[in-house]
């Protein structure tokens, strides 16, 4: 069971990334949330936030810097894709991507400001559930995303 926002497992987890780092409770919470998300839906492998620029803004603890760096890339220039056929075909903003791989899944979901969650899932997940957790997630977490808080977890990600 994940612990709650504000508690010393959380400042471990909290990706902080920098020894002594104080780190907001806006913060904690968003990472508290991608990690409970992570952990708790079966077949999440790992998970990220990534913001409207394409930068890292969270990841889930079992996902590793440089693969956070090259998913966030990856995220990006399919939201980026996603956007440019929308706008094309008149089809709106951007609700779900599924990328179907040989051994998993690649899922992309709007949190809100431009900013999206981006998991990568086993092929035992059960894509339904995870999309409503994706779902659910962008809920609780998009409606805090402000600029500040865009900025202070993009300086917050571990190395």
């Amino acid at each position: 069971m994940m612990s709650q926002p504000g508690s010393e497992a959380n400042f471990r987890y909290g990706h902080n990334g920098h020894s002594g780092m104080v780190l907001s409770d806006q913060v904690r919470t968003f990472n508290w949330l991608l990690e409970a998300f992570a952990s708790n839906t079966a077949g999440v492998v790992e998970a990220i936030a990534v913001s409207s620029d394409g930068l890292l803004m969270a990841r889930s603890a079992a996902a590793k810097r440089a693969n956070a760096d090259r998913l966030a890339a990856v995220i990006s220039g399919i939201t980026s894709l996603a956007g440019g056929a929308s706008g094309w075909y008149s089809l709106g903003p951007l609700n779900k991507v599924i990328v179907d791989l040989a051994s998993g899944y690649m899922l992309i979901t709007a949190i809100s400001a431009g900013s999206v969650l981006g998991v990568i899932a086993n092929r035992s997940a059960n894509l339904g559930n995870v999309a409503y957790e994706m779902t659910l997630f962008a809920g609780r977490a998009g409606a805090a995303l402000t600029p500040q808080l865009i900025a202070e977890l993009r300086n917050s990600v571990p190395q």
